[in-house]
């Protein structure tokens, strides 16, 4: 499949998301229930969000450390733990529309980003028994 959500697009969304997610529980009216994954799990995520997209190398990252690629994959790892959590925690019967909308929304924007590595193509390898690398191939390789 082909990427179509823009780099800077989804540099703002990851600030957005992570701010939606520290405040979900008083957003969505859960800080009255003692429900404490519900609770807990969505704004650890937030943080978790927040502290990536600060230190993400994009262009509305801070400090420009975290490669995009691994942002990309702890962002469909942790949005696929947040879409199931209602179900693996079990308070599904009390909620469980917030953290699939928001979960989903996180690895779709984790898989479909411009320059993520799970819609670009791959490196070719070098034929077997060649003594060229995907290095030399690609032009990295100085000579």
């Amino acid at each position: 499949m082909k990427s179509f959500i823009p780099k800077t697009l989804y540099a703002g969304l990851n600030y957005v998301i992570a701010i939606v997610l520290i405040a979900s529980p008083w957003l969505f009216g859960f800080e009255g229930h003692k429900i404490g994954s519900a609770l807990l799990l969505p704004m650890i995520i937030g943080w978790f969000q927040l502290i990536m997209a600060i230190f993400g190398n994009n262009k509305l990252g801070f400090i420009k450390q975290f490669p995009m690629g691994m942002h990309n994959f702890l962002d469909v790892l942790s949005g696929s733990f947040l879409l199931c959590s209602p179900w693996i925690y079990g308070y599904a019967a009390i909620t469980f529309w917030p953290q699939v909308f928001l979960g989903g929304l996180i690895v779709v924007m984790g898989l479909f980003v411009k320059g993520s590595p799970f819609t670009d193509k791959p490196h070719e390898p070098a034929r077997e028994g060649s003594l060229g690398s995907t290095d030399s191939h690609e032009g990295r390789l100085s000579v």
